[in-house]
């Protein structure tokens, strides 16, 4: 009997895509053996050398990459995801074939098309009969396997925007008309815009998402993620509450490698929650702990899932500079985490355990070099210069090499097995990307973000803090559906603008209220009221300000910008304006009611999934604080100093609004000392206020000191 490749190995989750299937619990057929495991293990090895050699050393045209890209995916996810649920081997060879004839389709179809361009803008961009056909089978295709994947959400959001170009635009009331395209023009920039199905979006996908994931396949197999949770048990299980201290950093270090939610959850999850549980924790808090801590594996560098690779392409901010500046807050965040476990293992009194954890340095001489030289490698490359792409690639290269000098060396089978596994883990993002370039389009076409945008800006009227909760609570609603990359490039679609032009303002009214409007931007102010050259040349009130830029149109403010504020200022609010929207992204983890991240937590824990989310939800506040000092602090690119104060402040100010939730800190609180501590953990994250900062600092460190005399008393009491 012929046995198949593996394509489904124990642990391989650790290296699941950014964005796996994890808002959907889809049904999937598996690549363990016989005729569709070779198929898929060979189309995944030759996808994945393809793509290693493009971005390394080859030279490639975008629509041929991309194309190839769905082409070799959409195959796979056929293959993957079946049609239908099945039940008797009859009705299973039925729906197979029909999925073997539907990805060949949907790949062939494709590849037609994209071969057949040079034709298409020699007739002046016009399509011939076949040409829409073909476009309908491949968008089509897209959208079905989408569905397979993902769910209903997103085929349904793709379908509501196409027709809304050619169908219903027209008809829609208010700022939502359209006065629409014909289906052609759809079709031809839906297949070659650079917004479309193989424009950046899915250039994206094919160049920097799979070459993380190849890099980050190759990391497990040689042996890293056992490297990751043994050293994290070695630097931490022995102490009070180890155990969720493990989870947390377990779940930080393998967020380096994968940049996923629910894949570090189950990967992780597994060894972390029974060791809490053992421990004395909870089972609810357990789960949620492991939810929290996983959820912020998307936001440690240096990976952070797909969108940080968005990210870049949108802000057009080197992807080295995103992820040196993500480090901090994605540390603030791990701390905070790991502040709820210090408090609960108070709570119930727990004592030190795992006497069985390693030593660090018999972790580190086991399997440090699997972990710490493909790491090293990449982060080298990236300071020195090099494409994102073409480090990964040598990163790659770096994990065979350095698996020789641990007890798991990598031969031809291993390296063949990691690049299948690589694509394998892929399938899902490809057909995601490709496909989400769909409502992309739509939105930029129609120049409906346009619309949402100053609907953003009217409803907030001006307010940072509310335009903030207004897109926290949409990317709550669209993260009940989609997962989260998807709904990071949605949100910033539609939202980034308006965010990244109220941050640039506010910095803008700060000038004009302290009177440091240049000359030059005082004459363009002019221009809008002839009586802002005098106003200008002395300091204004805030609310005078407002109403000057209110009369300003967007088109001066665009000239204005530069003139007053210096090119770091307008480079960090643009960073600013997606990194809130890449944080609060990550809400839908661990937010109930739909928290797919806590529910896979619940699932190992044993506990009711609605409740372990709102554990979760409680444990992860962090994902909510951090945005606000995005928008109203230099915390993502000021001067090293200023940055360093930052932390600080953030650090214990999580502390504080952590003690006081759970009214606990080194021994319990009382009401009014938690009042108190609420209070002074507010003020030290409110917006531009330094006396009030100081006051909560002091604060917090009194409660603390206090607290610390009081738990050192019970201490004593209990040995007397």
């Amino acid at each position: 009997m012929t046995t198949g490749p593996r394509l489904d190995p124990a642990g391989d989750d650790r290296t699941k895509a950014p964005e796996e299937a994890g808002e959907y619990e889809a049904y999937v057929r598996p690549f363990d053996h016989g005729i569709v495991g070779w198929i898929a293990w060979s189309v995944g090895i030759a996808l994945a050398l393809y793509h290693v050699w493009a971005n390394t050393f080859g030279r490639f045209d975008q629509v041929w990459l991309t194309a190839i890209h769905f082409a070799g995916f959409a195959f796979l996810c056929a293959l993957r995801y079946p049609l239908i649920r099945t039940h008797g081997p009859a009705a299973t060879r039925a729906v197979l074939a029909f999925d073997v004839l539907f990805g060949l389709v949907a790949a062939g179809a494709t590849i037609w098309l994209i071969s057949n361009q040079g034709a298409i803008f020699a007739r002046g961009v016009r399509l011939s009969p076949l040409d829409i056909a073909l476009s309908v089978v491949v968008v089509a295709s897209a959208i079905e396997l989408t569905r397979r994947a993902t769910g209903i959400i997103i085929p349904i959001l793709i379908v509501v925007s196409l027709t809304y170009v050619f169908w219903w635009g027209p008809m829609a009331p208010g700022v939502f008309r359209f006065a629409g395209l014909t289906f052609e023009t759809l079709m031809f920039r839906s297949i070659f815009s650079d917004d479309g199905m193989f424009g950046s979006i899915a250039l994206i996908s094919a160049t920097f998402v799979f070459l993380f994931i190849i890099f980050g396949a190759f990391l497990v197999r040689s042996g890293a993620g056992e490297f990751i949770i043994d050293l994290a048990r070695a630097i931490a299980g022995r102490f009070i509450g180890g155990p969720g201290y493990v989870a947390v950093m377990s779940s930080g270090l393998t967020g380096t490698i994968s940049g996923s939610a629910v894949a570090n959850t189950v990967s992780t999850g597994v060894i972390t929650i029974p060791l809490m549980k053992r421990a004395g924790f909870p089972p609810r808090f357990a789960a949620g702990v492991e939810a929290a801590a996983s959820t912020g594996g998307g936001l440690m560098p240096p990976i952070m899932g797909a969108g940080a690779f968005v990210m870049a392409t949108y802000t057009q901010i080197s992807y080295l500079e995103i992820v040196a500046v993500a480090f901090l807050p994605a540390l603030v965040y791990f701390l905070s985490v790991a502040f709820f476990v210090r408090i609960q293992a108070k709570k119930l009194n727990l004592v030190a355990s795992d006497p069985d954890a390693p030593t660090a340095w018999q972790v580190l001489k086991r399997g440090g070099p699997s972990f710490l030289i493909p790491i090293g490698v990449l982060i080298g490359l990236l300071v020195a210069g090099y494409t994102p792409t073409y480090a990964a690639g040598f990163a790659i290269a770096s994990c065979i090499v350095a698996s020789w000098l641990t007890p798991n060396p990598m031969g031809p089978r291993a390296i063949l097995d990691a690049l299948a596994l690589g694509a394998q883990n892929m399938i899902m993002t490809a057909v995601l990307l490709v496909s989400v370039g769909l409502v992309v389009n739509v939105i930029a076409m129609t120049g409906i973000g346009n619309t949402f945008s100053l609907m953003i800006n009217a409803w907030s009227g001006n307010s940072l803090f509310i335009a903030l909760s207004l897109i926290a609570l949409a990317s709550l609603v669209l993260g009940m559906g989609l997962p989260v990359t998807a709904s990071y490039i949605v949100l910033a679609t539609l939202s980034a603008p308006a965010l990244h032009a109220l941050i640039q303002n506010n910095a803008l009214v700060d000038a004009m209220v302290a009177g440091t409007v240049p000359e030059m931007a005082r004459a363009t102010f002019m221009l809008a009221d002839p009586a802002a050259m005098m106003a200008l040349a002395a300091p204004m009130t805030r609310d005078a300000a407002w109403a000057l830029l209110e009369a300003t149109p967007p088109e001066l403010l665009s000239v204005v910008y530069p003139q007053v504020l210096d090119p770091t200022t307008i480079k960090l609010a643009l960073l600013s304006a997606h990194m809130i929207i890449f944080w609060l992204s990550q809400d839908s983890n661990v937010t109930p009611p739909v928290c797919l991240t806590a529910f896979a937590a619940a699932a190992i824990a044993k506990t009711p999934p609605m409740a372990t989310g709102i554990v979760s939800w409680k444990v992860a506040k962090g994902l909510y604080l951090m945005p606000i000092l995005f928008a109203y602090t230099a915390f993502l690119g000021g001067p090293p100093l200023e940055v360093a104060t930052i932390f600080v402040i953030a650090v214990i100010a999580v502390y504080a609004l952590g003690a006081a939730i759970e009214g606990h800190m080194e021994a319990p609180l009382n009401w009014p000392v938690r009042i108190l501590l609420f209070a002074a953990g507010v003020a030290l994250i409110w917006p531009n206020t330094p006396v009030v900062e100081v006051i909560g600092g002091i604060g917090v460190i009194a409660i603390f000191i206090w607290n610390l005399r009081q738990d050192r008393a019970r201490q004593r009491a209990a040995k007397a």
